[in-house]
């Protein structure tokens, strides 16, 4: 994996609201930005980032931090001088590393100041609506439990 290390070194989270106040409609935006690349040497970059969840009007959780990526480090950091982006095969990478790491430190900083988590609900059938219950019977399907 291109990536050696990810660190948070910052986390801020605040609520705007009474603790209790009922929120009417709650909107949760989550943006990933990163803020600066850096060429430590030939092979190793460093990425500045910031996650932010805001929950519109209610409060906010951002944290910061840098993420160590093994590549090549000069070209990441002059295309990132140039266009302001990263190419898609790095992306993609710091984009699920940001949010494996940033989002269970988020749900925790919620929790502590009564803000919902900001995870989307799992999505439930209609009130009323017959659902088949059936377990799965695939082939990895294991009727009772084993120890193995």
């Amino acid at each position: 994996m291109p990536i050696k290390s990810f660190e948070v070194n910052s986390l801020d989270a605040k609520r705007f609201t009474k603790l209790g106040e009922r929120i009417p409609q709650l909107r949760v935006d989550q943006n990933t930005a990163i803020t600066s690349i850096t060429a430590a040497s030939d092979k190793e970059a460093h990425l500045e980032f910031r996650f932010i969840i805001n929950y519109v009007g209610v409060g906010v959780i951002k944290l910061e931090g840098r993420i160590v990526w093994d590549g090549d480090a000069t070209l990441l950091a002059s295309q990132w001088l140039e266009k302001r982006a990263l190419p898609n095969e790095v992306f993609g990478p710091i984009l699920a590393a940001t949010y494996a790491n940033c989002m269970p430190a988020a749900v925790t900083a919620a929790r502590d100041i009564g803000l919902p988590p900001p995870l989307p609900p799992p999505k439930m059938p209609p009130t009323g609506a017959k659902t088949d219950m059936k377990p799965s019977r695939g082939k990895d399907h294991k009727s009772s439990m084993e120890v193995g």
